[in-house]
């Protein structure tokens, strides 16, 4: 019965998207080139260097290295091998969905069991600096103080939900403690050794996976970022959302906040820039308001980053479930920390000035907007870049064929 529900949701929600397509073509061509300038400017040329290093520190042992001096940490913390740390500082540093492809290609390796890899993918696919700092925080709000307390709540509440997630699944695991060993720099060299003598890809070949592997990772994305952009759009249009909206407003009354905010929050669901946008323009709500529930929409990564998480975990026996219920307990405890954290860090290094230095931000926020603005100019041609040298190296490949 379940299947049958499943298979009408899915055909039904399909047959909507082509028909709603066919009405409204120019909106939906649209919010389509929204999502590729957005893909083509900032995420890939932001995300490329990133996966690309990643599969190289795999591919070359690195990655053990640092798992073997990290285990005393992530072992006793979240309750994942110290190979776990590579990811999680990774995730952080470059965001989503950096975690999910870095934990399914550990679960490859063989490097993490299936319990393993779902615990440190619940908890490290997190919104990376340059977005909460420069995108939302002078980009939407025009103020680089608020990226202090929307990092640390981010990034705090995300390590809660690594810690509350090291119980999941303890009565599925095999009931074995790992065999404790001395940590060293000498082991840990050893075991980055004998991962690279194990590796039989020659130099080559190792660069020219990780240069294939994360463009068709970051092609995915892309596509995944155009597709919700646009169902986003046919929602609204139809006034699907609205109607959603609506039981929202039941939900943000409850919790004290403004219903104004409701259809900001749920187009925050379904995509992040989108829904941060739209939060900070509302004129309705306070600026505590607006932040609360911009930081649940951050720790709950929307449905567009969902919906890439899960074709990155597709391929391997990694369970979604675990990673969607921790982006819940993520945009709860962000929401909480955001609460707690306006005060001491917001509003009193606002009114306190240090010798006379302005207290404004206003070189940090020229700082920021020209990164994204120089981003924004030479990203395409990054990405066209990436793409002519990925099909110069398959076609190499073909010829050898």
């Amino acid at each position: 019965m379940l299947q049958k529900i499943k298979t009408i949701l899915l055909a039904g929600t399909t047959a909507f998207i082509a028909l709603s397509l066919i009405k409204y073509p120019d909106q939906s061509l649209e919010a389509s080139i929204r999502g590729l300038n957005m893909w083509w400017e900032i995420v890939f040329p932001s995300l490329l260097p990133f996966f690309i290093t990643a599969e190289l520190l795999i591919g070359f042992g690195f990655v053990k290295f640092i798992g073997v001096l990290c285990e005393p940490i992530m072992r006793p913390l979240f309750n994942v091998p110290g190979v776990g740390s590579f990811a999680w500082a990774m995730g952080m540093a470059s965001g989503y969905p950096t975690g999910a492809k870095i934990s399914a290609r550990l679960r490859e390796e063989k490097q993490l069991t299936q319990i393993e890899a779902e615990r440190l993918v619940s908890f490290t696919n997190a919104s990376s600096p340059l977005f909460i700092f420069g995108a939302v925080s002078v980009g939407f709000f025009y103020d680089v103080k608020l990226g202090v307390i929307l990092g640390a709540s981010h990034y705090i509440g995300n390590a809660l939900v690594g810690v509350c997630m090291r119980f999941y699944g303890r009565n599925a695991e095999k009931k074995v403690k790992p065999a404790k060993k001395k940590v060293s720099i000498i082991r840990a060299f050893r075991e980055m050794h004998q991962t690279r003598v194990n590796d039989p890809r020659p130099f080559g070949k190792i660069v020219g996976d990780a240069v294939l592997n994360s463009i068709q990772t970051l092609v995915m994305v892309g596509g995944f970022i155009i597709l919700f952009s646009v169902f986003t759009k046919l929602l609204y249009i139809a006034g699907v959302t609205p109607i959603i909206a609506s039981l929202f407003q039941y939900v943000l009354q409850i919790v004290t906040l403004p219903a104004e905010l409701a259809l900001p929050l749920l187009s925050g669901l379904f995509e992040i820039t989108l829904g941060a946008n739209l939060i900070s323009q509302d004129e309705t709500a306070n600026l505590l308001e607006k932040i609360i529930v911009v930081s649940f929409v951050l720790g709950f990564n929307g449905f567009s980053v969902q919906a890439q998480v899960a074709s990155i975990l597709a391929p391997t026996d990694i369970r979604f479930a675990p990673y969607f219920f921790a982006r819940i307990f993520h945009g709860l405890f962000a929401a909480i920390l955001t609460a707690l954290f306006y005060t001491p860090l917001y509003l009193n290094r606002t009114s306190f000035d240090f010798k006379g230095v302005p207290v404004s931000g206003s070189g940090q926020e020229e700082s920021w907007r020209d990164f994204l603005l120089r981003l924004s100019e030479f990203g395409p041609l990054i990405t066209l870049t990436a793409l002519l040298f990925a099909v110069l190296i398959i076609i190499r490949r073909l010829r050898k064929i």
